[in-house]
């Protein structure tokens, strides 16, 4: 299949595109080396290759959930630099 340059025209009419005839001249020529290119990944034998949905393997950089006991109330406050009972305070920021 090989992208006309009126192909080009049409696809930058519909989006709304305003190519001069040098870049619709290069844009065929880009679509038809992609074009080219995904027809030799066509013939590249892949029968015992898995399909996949990620080229490397995914692993979970996050923790698993587990219940465990809380810090302590004291300890999470200890640094707080205004505080009002269990609480922080904070600066008002709306009016």
């Amino acid at each position: 299949m090989k992208i006309s340059e009126d192909d080009v025209r049409y696809v930058a009419k519909l989006a709304r595109l305003q190519l001069d005839s040098a870049q619709i001249h290069k844009m065929s020529e880009i679509f038809n080396d992609i074009l080219t290119y995904m027809d030799t990944l066509n013939h590249v034998d892949t029968t015992d290759v898995l399909p996949t949905s990620h080229v490397v393997k995914m692993e979970s950089v996050f923790r698993n959930d587990e219940i465990k006991e809380s810090l302590p109330l004291e300890e999470a406050l200890q640094n707080a630099p205004d505080r009002v009972g269990a609480f922080y305070r904070v600066p008002k920021i709306i009016e």
